[in-house]
């Protein structure tokens, strides 16, 4: 099977892209003229997009992929004014134009991923802020793409992610630095409900959507909205006691020194279905174990 991955040089990317060679995919990966690929594994073929449409229409006809797994966005937390464009043409316009190669070529399934942040106090529809709405505005683009082809359009949502070798600016991070520096961590109060996923299960969602989207069974799948979600939920404050007890650590963090943000998220999306015979393996004291002893 022959499949195109988006944002191969960010975590979820660099991880998805080498369980995928694992499984003898042959894999393709599209990034910016002016991107740093050495982090992408040598197996990879990689074309650099210029933003020329009509040099990416002839790679995919050319190519002739079964699938696309987009996982490239601009996320802000938060814009100002010179940011529109950005969000627009990295989380929209980006988007559209692989859906308009994918149904030139006949491509025959496409993965996006969004956000619980469309999903604000647990709506159907509110986004925490404009980047959470340009990953709406995409997929309701996309539902053209999927009444005018063949191309099996279908989304998998995400919310916190972790693992190992993570270089953002997470809260395990944070919390692991604090750990072995025993400096003060000022933070809110600690009451949003916290869902996070590890990597490891992150990436099975993914491998188990390429199953169905390869079966008899592919076009119930058309449209159909999936989340990545942890089984156990708990506070900030309640994770960070998980934190302190799968790494036998003591944290100095002074909770409610800091403000919530604007729109904080305190309720985690809970409406979501996952994705059929895709099962959590780790718990989140397992999976914290994993990443700070491979870190």
């Amino acid at each position: 099977m022959k499949i195109l991955v988006t944002g191969a040089t960010g975590f979820i990317g660099q991880n998805l892209v080498k369980v995928l060679l694992d499984k003898n995919y042959e894999i393709h990966c599209i990034v910016r003229a002016d991107s740093n690929t050495s982090n992408i594994s040598q197996k990879v073929t990689i074309f650099k997009y210029d933003e020329n449409i009509g040099s990416l229409i002839d790679y995919f006809n050319e190519q002739k992929f079964d699938g696309v797994i987009h996982l490239a966005s601009l996320f802000l937390a938060s814009h100002t004014q010179d940011d529109i464009s950005n969000l627009i043409s990295s989380n929209v316009k980006f988007g559209v134009e692989l859906l308009e190669a994918s149904k030139q070529s006949n491509t025959k399934w496409f993965i996006n991923t969004g956000t619980f942040w469309q999903n604000y106090e647990n709506e159907d529809y509110n986004p925490v802020n404009l980047y959470a709405a340009t990953k709406e505005a995409f997929e309701s683009m996309a539902k053209y793409y999927a009444q005018t082809s063949n191309l099996i359009f279908t989304t998998i949502k995400l919310n916190d992610t972790f693992g190992a070798n993570d270089t953002r600016n997470k809260v395990f991070n944070l919390w692991n630095k604090i750990a072995k520096s025993g400096e003060i961590l000022e933070m809110s109060a600690g009451e949003q409900i916290i869902d996070i996923s590890y990597i490891d299960d992150v990436i099975s969602a993914y491998e188990v959507l390429i199953t169905h989207l390869s079966s008899d069974q592919k076009k119930d799948f058309q449209n159909k909205e999936f989340v990545v979600t942890n089984n156990e939920k708990m506070s900030l404050k309640e994770l960070s006691k998980v934190f302190e007890e799968a790494t036998n650590t003591k944290l100095n963090i002074k909770w409610g020194v800091r403000p919530y943000r604007e729109r904080e998220v305190m309720i985690s999306y809970n409406k979501g279905q996952t994705v059929p015979n895709w099962n959590q393996q780790y718990t989140l004291k397992q999976a914290i174990q994993k990443t700070i002893g491979e870190n």
